[in-house]
């Protein structure tokens, strides 16, 4: 019997350390959103205080979190789906179907991150007004995101096709037994 890992266990242990980072990320971004929208309104309620830096900083984190959970929405099946057909296909047949739906999601994902990368180019020289920085900072979050993305549909498509079938077997039957009992 061999001793360690095996290739592909590597390689599984190495993905969950990088998901639980690009999960961090998010995590510490949405948290330090919240905390300073939190400050920002107590300062313009109570104090009358502004900072034109913090509401473009907040807007940019807020863009951020969005287009940085696209991916981990891909990686944990938290996106949004039709399945009333999807769920009365055999298993065989679902495998094939979500490559499919995911090939899909991918070309959109990459005209995305193509548009993205057009579109710093144009913008990106202009230096923004709050924080007064080059604005190619600010949208470069969509073409960074939508490769990210890209990345996570890959790994999603590679998981459905090497999947046990029963990976595929229906996951909202005994909730749809229990609406109707």
């Amino acid at each position: 019997m061999r001793k360690g890992l095996s290739s592909i266990e590597k390689l599984k242990k190495i993905g969950r350390k990088l998901f639980t980072i690009y999960f961090g990320i998010g995590v510490v971004a949405m948290g330090l959103l919240a905390v300073l929208v939190i400050f920002s309104v107590i300062a313009r309620y109570f104090f009358s205080h502004s900072w034109k830096q913090l509401a473009e900083f907040n807007v940019t984190l807020f863009a951020f979190t969005t287009f940085w959970g696209m991916g981990i929405n891909i990686l944990k099946n938290e996106h949004v789906i039709i399945d009333i057909f999807y769920d009365s296909v055999k298993p065989a047949w679902k495998r094939w179907l979500s490559v499919m739906n995911y090939l899909i999601v991918l070309v959109v994902d990459l005209v995305f991150t193509w548009q993205g990368i057009k579109y710093v180019g144009v913008a990106g020289k202009q230096i923004s007004q709050g924080m007064e920085i080059p604005m190619k900072y600010m949208y470069g979050i969509m073409p960074v995101c939508g490769a990210i993305c890209a990345v996570c549909i890959v790994i999603k498509i590679i998981e459905f096709i090497t999947a046990d079938i029963s990976y595929f077997a229906p996951k909202n039957q005994e909730l749809k037994e229990e609406t109707t009992a």
